[in-house]
């Protein structure tokens, strides 16, 4: 018998554009609903964004895989998450990258994440408390960033952290009601960041100090 994230899997991922066995394989043997707490738990794998403690949110789950698809995660890779949330981005980052570095503004959320992270066995996770648009200097440079919150532009702090052919994967916008656009960047060879719309979304702002 298939486990919800299994049905998940096959009924909301596949049939949407995502075709990464790897991030297929971590997010059918994820389970979501640890991340969640309360009444919440019980929605853990609609298709759709849901709200935790402090204002945020967890994204839907074909949000979370195509964002992951979209920076190409490999086994070696360095990856940084800003925006932790309830921890499941970092999570699937996890099973699919070398080291993950998750950083939130939030001392709450932060724990929370890094408890969760911890009882399941995500070992690979550093859990931060900081301002992610000056990102995280003491691990960098980075194979992959991936933004969970949106901003207006990028900050260069995170342009500046991003590993020779890199990919970051952000949304751009001024605020959660308005048209945000999620925007791959690829670091090239001589320094260039090159950068394509994927698709709209919309995501709670990135706070910073």
């Amino acid at each position: 018998m298939s486990t919800p994230a299994q049905r998940m899997v096959a009924e909301q991922l596949l049939p949407n554009g995502v075709t990464d066995e790897r991030v297929l394989e971590a997010m059918s043997a994820i389970p979501r609903e640890e991340f969640l707490s309360g009444r919440v738990r019980r929605h853990a794998y609609e298709n759709r964004a849901l709200s935790i403690e402090c204002g945020q949110t967890i994204s839907q789950p074909l949000v979370v895989a195509l964002m992951t698809q979209a920076v190409m995660p490999r086994p070696g890779d360095i990856a940084l998450e800003v925006g932790t949330g309830s921890g499941y981005q970092a999570a699937v980052l996890s099973r699919l990258c070398r080291k993950v570095v998750t950083l939130d503004r939030e001392p709450a959320l932060a724990e929370h994440a890094s408890d969760t992270l911890l009882r399941l066995g995500f070992a690979n996770v550093e859990v931060a408390v900081a301002d992610g648009s000056q990102g995280w200097p003491a691990s960098a440079p980075y194979d992959i960033i991936l933004v969970a919150c949106a901003t207006p532009e990028l900050p260069s702090a995170l342009a500046e952290q991003l590993a020779p052919e890199g990919r970051l994967v952000i949304p751009l916008g001024s605020a959660a009601d308005e048209h945000q656009d999620l925007r791959i960047y690829q670091r090239r060879q001589n320094g260039e960041l090159s950068s394509r719309s994927l698709f709209p979304v919309r995501f709670v702002p990135l706070r910073t100090d």
